[in-house]
């Protein structure tokens, strides 16, 4: 099972966000409960959507995206959020693939 799933425009990511860390960083995948997420971690504080945004970087960063390309579906005040991210979904796919295993190998 993956954090992620095609949709007609591009990709769903559930993710489950942590702030106020003492970095920016995707930790991999984690199961809670039937449904797997993404860890990610960032500076910023959870205040005035400061997470949320240092979140939707990192990600269009890290996938080689532009942040206009990522939106938070669902989940905009809680730590697990869905995001939508626009674009190809197999190239989306294949992108978090190579991440979560290379995150997982550093763990």
């Amino acid at each position: 099972m993956r954090p992620w799933t095609p949709i007609a425009d591009g990709i769903a990511l559930d993710v489950r966000l942590t702030p106020r860390s003492a970095r920016d960083a995707i930790e991999g995948l984690e199961c809670r409960g039937a449904r797997p997420t993404l860890k990610v971690r960032v500076r910023a504080a959870p205040f005035e959507g400061q997470a949320n945004a240092a979140l939707l970087r990192l990600i269009a960063k890290t996938l080689g995206v532009a942040p206009r390309q990522i939106e938070i579906a669902s989940g905009a005040t809680a730590r697990v959020k869905r995001l939508r991210i626009f674009g190809d979904a197999a190239a989306l796919a294949a992108a978090l693939e190579r991440l979560t295993r290379q995150t997982t190998k550093d763990l």
